[in-house]
């Protein structure tokens, strides 16, 4: 890739490197720079930039991006569009995320263009969940270090999988000693019982036996035979060796032990055992608690279909303290082990309280194309997207909008303030948005060619984090409807007043705006007087 300061002459087709504004003109980093952006550079007096041309061979950031996650991408595991490089990859049901580091390790020491961040292995994900990212560096990557990449990648199955969790009817043998409290064992079962939900299994059978090696036979033998599958067995007191009563009489029950102790803090006196294909384990005392704990890392493993062995016991060393400290705390009391990444839900708000005022008497929302009031389209192109819930704002001749919409999913918000215009819609439309609602996206109802996929690509580009608050669809380098704003933007929309959008408010934000291009016209298209509506009936181009 060819990257240096030239010239304004010299930049036609360029990428530009750098933001920078020209007069009112705002032009972000990675721009393909046309004849239009030059003069506009011009006349503001700028006559060189920062800007990048791609050599032979060089994949554009997103193709490359797209190319490496798609042959990343295995069971379970699926990926979104790229943007500005980066490609990412989410987890498609609960379970663990399976690769080997060492795969990985080999793709990023490949060239420094080319990264893939993961989370670590065998981590517990929920559905939808990021699980990693693919990440061009500069504008491109060489072709030849992508292929090389793309191949590891790829190779003996792609690198990422998941392994979803599958229920399973667990067994549950408690020993007790002399002196042993009947409800310190209530206790321990609905921990376990607790545990075990969490992850979609129960536990189907419960046994409580003297702490000898005779009645532990006799107790998992029997739980064997009743085919429970695991098998957990919590000793009144802790096992400290092969030959103690707990791995004793599991023998006896016709089990061998695979390993005993890990390198898990808490939960090195774990104990593993199989009596056939049948997992026993035996429990270290911290697993009466619901913090985490080694235990839960082999329990993951084994309700997930995935073998256990003693290597594998032996490898979880690497981040296996997990006792808590003041600077590390770990809020998993409770139920969960505190927040996870996921991905943004964003709302759809549809504004159909207007008084059509050019439209003369006629109310243009309930007016009908091919058969369908108008605002219907709106509505479901809403509703074919990833947008939910989608809001619909009514107004003026709200039962006639509601009769349109009859039978479709979607939340009524009533703007009595109408009148007033689009701020007092807007404010009616963010209210109704559940509060846990990452962003919206700000639909007209008079556009009657927006899509789900015009939308979705919105949806797509978002990541505040990455500064890409406000989405705004642009063809032929002008912007249109819709818009997507992020949750940060809600409290100054919720201040406009007057018959005004929330287009100001991009202009105030430009350091927040991505502009995403649409293959179309559509974001252009909206219908405000009889002519227009005529001529759009008659298959006639309004933008």
């Amino acid at each position: 890739m060819i990257f240096r300061r030239m010239p304004i002459n010299e930049a036609l087709g360029a990428l530009l490197a750098h933001g920078i504004r020209a007069g009112k003109a705002s032009f972000k980093k990675g721009r393909v720079l046309s004849e239009a952006d030059l003069a506009a550079l011009r006349a503001a007096g700028i006559a060189q930039v920062v800007a990048a041309r791609l050599d032979a061979g060089d994949v554009p950031e997103d193709a490359a991006a797209t190319r490496l996650a798609t042959a990343a991408a295995g069971a379970g595991v699926s990926r979104k569009a790229a943007f500005t490089g980066r490609c990412n990859l989410f987890a498609e049901a609960r379970g663990l995320l399976l690769y080997a580091r060492e795969r990985l390790d080999r793709i990023n020491l490949l060239d420094e263009a080319i990264t893939i961040a993961a989370l670590p292995p065998f981590e517990l994900v929920e559905s939808g969940q990021m699980l990693a990212t693919v990440k061009i560096i500069p504008f491109a990557a060489p072709g030849a270090s992508l292929e090389r990449a793309a191949a590891a990648a790829g190779e003996d199955g792609p690198l990422f999988r998941l392994a979803p969790l599958r229920p399973h009817a667990a067994g549950l043998v408690m020993t007790e000693l002399p002196g042993t409290k009947a409800s310190v064992l209530g206790r321990t079962a609905e921990v376990l019982r607790q545990r075990l939900a969490g992850l979609g299994s129960v536990v189907a059978a419960e046994a409580r036996c003297a702490h000898d090696a005779a009645a532990v036979a006799a107790a998992v033998g029997a739980q064997l035979a009743a085919g429970a599958s695991p098998i957990l067995v919590f000793g009144a007191s802790a096992t400290t060796d092969r030959r103690d009563e707990v791995p004793a009489g599991i023998v006896a029950a016709g089990g061998r032990i695979e390993h005993f102790g890990m390198p898990v803090d808490p939960g090195n006196l774990l104990l593993l055992t199989y009596a056939g294909s049948v997992p026993v384990v035996g429990l270290p005392g911290c697993a009466r608690s619901p913090k985490l704990n080694g235990f839960d890392w082999v329990l993951q493993r084994l309700l997930a279909g995935l073998p256990v062995g003693r290597q594998d016991i032996m490898r979880m060393g690497a981040g296996g303290l997990l006792m808590e400290i003041a600077s590390r705390p770990q809020p998993r009391a409770g139920g969960g082990d505190g927040a996870r990444a996921r991905p943004a839900r964003i709302g759809a708000i549809v504004l159909a309280a207007g008084l059509s005022r050019r439209m003369g008497k006629l109310n243009k929302l309930v007016a009908e194309i091919d058969g369908q009031a108008m605002v219907t389209r709106a509505v479901d192109a809403a509703l074919a997207s990833q947008a939910r819930p989608v809001v619909v704002v009514t107004g003026h001749e709200p039962e006639r909008v509601k009769t349109a919409l009859d039978g479709r999913a979607v939340t009524f918000a009533h703007n009595a303030d109408y009148a007033e215009g689009l701020s007092a819609s807007l404010r009616a439309g963010l209210a109704a948005l559940p509060a846990d609602c990452d962003g919206t996206v700000v639909l007209l109802g008079d556009m009657p060619q927006v899509t789900a996929q015009h939308i979705d690509r919105l949806i797509a580009v978002f990541n505040p984090l990455e500064g890409r608050a406000i989405c705004v669809p642009t063809c032929r380098g002008k912007r249109g409807n819709p818009v997507l704003f992020a949750r940060q933007i809600f409290a100054a929309m919720g201040r406009l007043k007057g018959d005004v959008g929330a287009k100001h408010l991009i202009g105030e934000n430009a350091e927040l705006v991505a502009e995403v291009p649409m293959p179309d016209d559509a974001i252009f298209v909206d219908i405000d007087t009889p002519q227009a509506l005529t001529r759009f009936r008659s298959g006639a181009q309004l933008a």
